[in-house]
């Protein structure tokens, strides 16, 4: 399955390149220098936050996390998950390394599915310098209103769907 979410990156990434070159050589090799750069200054952040969540993964009380948000913690485990993503500051290699060393730790797939996506939706960083900040009040507060509910909905989907 890697292999062929692989493939698709890969075909997807040289049709791109196709139409940029379509618009000329110059503005082809332009786009490829600078996703070039971003590739050298993602890279390091990546590996980062890929070995510093093996190493919060051996930092983590399995006893504790098993029993905060194992499996078996059911809604109050995905209730907390949601708290912490919300508390998560940073990025993605922040906020999916946590994720990972939960799991790793005796975390439940639904509480990190709760987690991640209480992350992608409502970190407080986030939400207070860029939302809060940028756009009326009255948005914000309405878009967390109408979405507060989603990580939750999210790890009960994924219960439905299979136990993880």
């Amino acid at each position: 399955m890697i292999y062929l979410i692989d493939a698709f990156l890969f075909a997807l990434a040289a049709i791109l390149a196709l139409m940029t070159a379509m618009r000329g050589k110059l503005v082809l090799r332009e786009r490829a220098r600078e996703g070039a750069l971003d590739f050298l200054r993602l890279m390091p952040r990546i590996m980062l936050g890929v070995i510093g969540a093996g190493y919060i993964a051996a930092l983590l009380p399995q006893d504790q996390v098993g029993r905060w948000l194992g499996a078996d913690s059911g809604l109050s485990g995905m209730l907390i998950a949601m708290v912490g993503g919300f508390l998560t500051p940073g990025g993605p290699v922040i906020g999916f390394s946590i994720g990972t060393a939960a799991l790793k730790g005796g975390a439940g797939t639904p509480q990190v599915i709760a987690y991640t996506t209480a992350w992608a939706l409502f970190a407080f960083q986030r939400l207070f310098i860029w939302e809060v900040g940028v756009m009326p009040h009255r948005l914000v507060w309405l878009r967390i209103a109408s979405s507060w509910p989603l990580p939750l909905l999210a790890a009960l989907g994924a219960l439905l769907l299979g136990r993880p």
